[in-house]
């Protein structure tokens, strides 16, 4: 699943996060996802340092009430995204960040929900959430092992084992020596769940190499024009580059195919140039199969080359011809 996260990149105007869903879908993205919160239910209205955000990051210098202000999608305008998306083709879904907002995307028929990053140590949020029985994505993002280990074993407590849990890392974009992308199938085998990709990287890269270690879904930030700016726009995919990544992922999951021995199309047709048993040159029945008469060449289509050192020494019960195929009926008993 290839989702485009619209986060704050409608820039407060409703007609924009509708063209952003339907240039999603033109891009080829299987889902659109919001983010269902205000500031009041993540922060307070605080100057103080400890509610400023990462000085360091691209919203250096604001408070953390100011920039969720400005990022948020207004409720009021959740059940028009969601109609659109319906009717564009493309499955819509939110990350709640308290219970209110819970309540408010399960009024709306909220078919998955996404934990982000910050709010995997919310247990009270995880064991809501995981009550509404909807299918449940986890970014890693922040967390420990044991916030891990912690908020799936809480999800399934609550009796909801449908868990998607995506590698994040919280740095905005994300240098790729800090992706770690092989932990997608670590997260797999140690904790038995779906994995995937939450990727801040800029470009395509470290999407593609997660769908070759087996990510399920690939969540990456989508803008139509990164010109237009928006509280992360830096960091977000443009329509055109959003559209190549997924040709790219689709022709990756077409390239690994699957774990069978048995050969492709292509290369059973080309067992025609394998090695197999002919008649070299003319004989007689009753003649013996020697060196000369009986040799191992191109194509396919006599007897396996496993069988030559038993047929040598034997009669043929028929006369044969150079290009006959060989084949264990024409020896005499």
């Amino acid at each position: 699943m290839i989702v485009a996260e619209m986060s704050g990149n409608h820039n407060g105007s409703l007609k924009k996060a509708v063209e952003i869903i339907k240039a999603a879908k033109q891009a080829g993205a299987d889902a659109i996802k919001l983010q269902t919160y205000t500031a009041d239910t993540l922060t307070l209205d605080c100057h103080k340092p400890d509610f400023m955000t990462n000085p360091k990051g691209p919203w250096a210098g604001r408070t953390a009430y100011s920039l969720y202000e400005e990022a948020h999608t207004p409720w009021e305008w959740h059940e028009e995204l969601f109609r659109v998306a319906r009717e564009e083709g493309i499955l819509c879904f939110s990350s709640p960040f308290d219970r209110s907002a819970v309540d408010f995307l399960e009024s709306l028929g909220n078919p998955i929900y996404k934990i982000a990053s910050p709010e995997i140590t919310d247990i009270p949020l995880i064991e809501y959430v995981a009550s509404k029985g909807k299918p449940v994505v986890f970014s890693s993002g922040i967390a420990t092992r044991g916030d891990i280990e912690l908020a799936l074993s809480t999800c399934r407590a609550a009796g909801n084992d449908d868990i998607t849990l995506l590698k994040c890392t919280t740095a905005y974009p994300t240098p790729l020596q800090e992706c770690n992308l092989a932990m997608i199938p670590e997260f797999a085998r140690t904790f038995g769940v779906k994995a995937g990709l939450s990727d801040h990287t800029l470009g395509s890269l470290a999407p593609i190499i997660a769908v070759s270690l087996g990510a399920v879904m690939v969540e990456k930030h989508f803008i139509i024009d990164r010109s237009e700016g928006g509280p992360d726009s830096s960091f977000s995919m443009d329509k055109e580059e959003f559209s190549r990544m997924v040709k790219d992922i689709r022709n990756v999951e077409a390239a690994l195919g699957s774990n069978s021995f048995d050969p492709s199309a292509s290369s059973i047709a080309g067992r025609r140039d394998a090695r197999s048993i002919y008649i070299a040159k003319p004989m007689k029945k009753g003649d013996t199969l020697d060196e000369e008469n009986l040799r191992v060449v191109r194509p396919g289509f006599g007897l396996h080359p496993k069988y030559y050192k038993e047929c040598l020494g034997k009669r043929v019960n028929r006369d044969l011809e150079p290009g006959d195929p060989f084949s264990l009926d024409l020896i005499e008993p």
